[in-house]
């Protein structure tokens, strides 16, 4: 992976976070609530549910 193609996944990550702010803020703040309600271990849980995702389709598109 050169620098390139890591500026360009960093940039594509910012766009797709961006969209449910830009389209819903309404939704993306009560979204936040809903988490900030969860315990530490369910956060941490999601968490890693995003990463290893993220690494199967790493693994999966290479």
């Amino acid at each position: 992976m050169d620098a390139g193609t890591f500026w360009t996944a960093l940039a594509l990550v910012l766009v797709i976070e961006g969209l449910l702010p830009f389209l819903s803020p309404s939704a993306w703040r009560r979204m936040f609530q809903q988490v900030l309600a969860l315990h530490d271990g369910q956060i941490r849980f999601f968490g890693l549910a995003s990463i290893a995702a993220g690494l199967v389709l790493l693994l999966v598109l290479a």
